[in-house]
């Protein structure tokens, strides 16, 4: 059994700096750290900051007035940096840019009055971050979608002033049925001046497609909530591939690789490097006697740190 690796793979450039903010106020602080809402959606990650005296919750209810609080690389609503303001928190924002790009796009529109479709899944920290860009008046301003067929039960105020932003981590096959439903309903509706879905998202999805001619099967490397890791193994599911989401090495079944040739191993935009050499391990046990790396997009994408992480002195 021999096993290529996708490339590219693993962690992107927001999850990167949403870590390394982490990191930095840990370093300046010293503990206890707030994080409101895992800071990315990989278990191996998450537990590790725990670990160094991190303290994830889902409210701010949980974070003692005066104290440092990251918010996450997903978004949050306008609604959770008053109440921080008010609460005397001293904030420091992980938002991914690309995620805050969309963020602008919502405030032009809504500014604008535009409606605005959400294109997402319900529930998602990103949806719920977009969305709770629009508050108070503007919040009937908003609406979400998941599939096409929502397209058509659709209701807006006026067709001719309306626009649309999606989630930066959907699948980019499910997201182009979605856009071009709502164009045939919609068709004066106002794109994204760039696309949303993120180049990291794009990237790893397209390295999926192409191990897909080579591979009988696919280990997809990130956490259960993580979007992107789960649309990576749809991704390979829709062209035939049997593919598997795993935390780790620890998940792998040994019947799942019962004569296959050809295992393709990826990981999602949050998921470490170090869990996809121990799942290169695990498949060497089970057999395998190669890993190749493929060749793909090679990624030079940076952004910098908050400007308040690189002029200030944390509180501690």
């Amino acid at each position: 059994m021999k096993i290529l690796l996708a490339n590219p793979r693993g962690f992107c450039a927001g999850v990167d700096r949403a870590i390394t903010i982490v990191e930095e106020v840990l370093k300046r602080a010293g503990t206890p750290v707030y994080v409101r809402h895992e800071v990315v959606h990989n278990t191996f990650v998450v537990e590790r900051l725990k670990a160094q005296g991190v303290i994830f919750v889902e409210s701010l209810d949980a974070v003692p007035d005066g104290a440092t609080v990251i918010f996450s690389a997903h978004g949050t609503p306008k609604r959770v940096y008053e109440e921080a303001a008010q609460r005397g928190l001293t904030v420091f924002d992980a938002t991914c840019p690309l995620v805050t790009k969309v963020h602008i796009e919502v405030n032009r529109m809504a500014q604008a009055g535009i409606e605005i479709v959400m294109i997402g899944h319900a529930g998602h920290p990103e949806v719920e971050g977009t969305m709770g860009q629009c508050e108070g008046t503007m919040r009937d301003q908003i609406h979400l979608i998941e599939t096409a067929a929502d397209v058509e039960r659709l209701q807006v105020r006026n067709p001719d002033r309306l626009g649309y932003v999606t989630q930066t981590t959907l699948s980019q096959d499910d997201a182009a049925q979605i856009v071009e439903a709502l164009t045939r309903r919609f068709p004066r509706i106002l794109a994204p001046k760039k696309e949303d879905i993120c180049y990291a998202t794009q990237n790893r999805q397209n390295a999926v497609r192409a191990l897909t001619g080579e591979v009988d099967a696919l280990v997809v490397v990130g956490s259960r909530n993580s979007s992107n890791s789960n649309r990576l193994r749809e991704t390979a599911e829709r062209r035939g591939i049997a593919a598997y989401r795993v935390d780790s090495a620890e998940e792998l079944l040994p019947e799942w690789f019962d004569g296959k040739r050809c295992v393709g191993i990826t990981a999602g935009a949050s998921a470490p490097e170090v869990l996809v050499q121990e799942v290169v391990a695990r498949l060497r046990v089970l057999g395998a006697d190669e890993a190749r790396e493929c060749e793909g997009v090679i990624e030079n994408v940076s952004f910098p740190l908050p400007k308040n992480l690189l002029v200030s002195e944390v509180r501690a």
